[in-house]
């Protein structure tokens, strides 16, 4: 361990993941009980930096949190430091205020800054690199999409509740003998729909990767029909779209990074289903922030503490800049310069999953 790391604080940013407390607790523990480092957690992710809103991150603060949802230091997906919403002389302008959290690190004696984030919240991660801010990032999504980590904490919590629903939806649409929609997340990546349609038994799977055809999907409804199987159940993610068609936006949120929702296919595909087939009952359920939430599976408890401790690790070894990932088995690290400027990992549709899927009958409308 370098010498002059003596404090580290945590934040995490964008949205809330399960396992974000099992990394908060690894990371404290670690470094406590290993290296004898005081550690902190700044609330509500960058604004806590900027507003200097901490807590003392002790064994006791840690302790019951593995299993909880959510993060204890609570979270937000608007404040990019680089871009930050001030009132100046009774005006909101934004304006790049990172200099300002540069200088709440060195007023508390902070040495390393443990960012916990997806995409966007990295980018601030690395940008903050670039100013010389000692940076170790933790990857965290449940739509299990950069590129840098074979598996993201939280994406096997995600499709663990999906296939639940799925499950429920199952029994359900057998006793009305109706096609169940199911609409997940994912934004443009269709790992979610994916994994948990698979698991699921889900009779079509509709990906933002794979256009598709509603007539395919009729077919399909048709085919299961004339073999006696007078329901369906279809997995859509929220960033599916029609072949020669545009994704559904549910809202467009000004002041956020990210400013684009998606959501609403489900509804959409529901009404477009049953004017096709007009003798069928379509239904949707749109699983949204459920998917969230709740209490951590236990691969992500594990993956979380892994995470946490490699976090450290990173820390002791000098290794700053860099983000903790997954490759194969094993725990390594890449750069978060590298990180940001991969593109995000989609489902290949020639991929082996994909192709699993359709060789037991899954219907892609493509």
């Amino acid at each position: 361990m370098e010498q002059q790391v003596k404090k580290i604080a945590l934040l995490t940013g964008g949205g809330d993941c399960p396992g974000l407390n099992a990394v908060i607790r690894s990371v404290t523990r670690a470094a406590i009980l290993n290296y004898g480092i005081e550690v902190i957690g700044y609330k509500f992710g960058y604004r806590g930096l900027y507003n200097n809103d901490f807590i003392p991150l002790t064994l006791d603060a840690v302790s019951g949190i593995l299993h909880r949802g959510g993060t204890i230091l609570y979270s937000s997906n608007k404040d990019n430091l680089f871009d930050y919403q001030v009132e100046e002389d009774g005006a909101i302008i934004k304006k790049d205020v990172s200099d300002v959290a540069v200088e709440n690190l060195k007023k508390e004696g902070v040495d390393v800054l443990v960012v916990i984030g997806g995409d966007g919240t990295l980018t601030s991660a690395r940008d903050f690199a670039r100013k010389g801010v000692k940076v170790i990032g933790v990857p965290k999504t449940i739509d299990n999409d950069l590129a840098s980590t074979d598996v993201t904490f939280g994406f096997n919590t995600a499709i663990d509740v999906a296939t639940e629903a799925l499950d429920r939806l199952h029994t359900t649409a057998e006793s009305h003998h109706r096609i169940m929609i199911c609409e997940v997340m994912g934004r443009g990546a269709g790992w979610i729909a994916l994994e948990s349609g698979i698991a699921g038994s889900a009779d079509v799977i509709l990906l933002p990767e794979i256009p598709y055809d509603i007539n395919k999907i009729v077919d399909k409804v048709k085919e299961r029909e004339n073999s006696g199987k007078r329901f369906s159940i279809v997995v859509v993610a929220e960033g599916a779209k029609p072949q020669n068609g545009e994704v559904v936006v549910s809202k467009i949120v000004a002041d956020s990074p990210d400013p684009i929702r998606l959501g609403g296919i489900g509804n959409k595909l529901a009404n477009d289903l049953e004017t096709l087939l007009p003798d069928k009952e379509v239904r949707c359920t749109v699983l949204g922030h459920i998917q969230r939430g709740g209490t951590t599976s236990t691969y992500d408890r594990i993956l979380s503490t892994r995470y946490g401790v490699g976090a450290v690790e990173l820390i002791s070894e000098g290794k700053f800049g860099e983000m903790v990932c997954l490759k194969g088995n094993k725990i390594s690290s890449d750069s978060l310069e590298n990180v940001i400027g991969q593109k995000s990992k989609l489902v290949d549709p020639k991929g082996e999953l994909v192709q699993i899927a359709k060789k037991i009958g899954i219907s892609f409308a493509d």
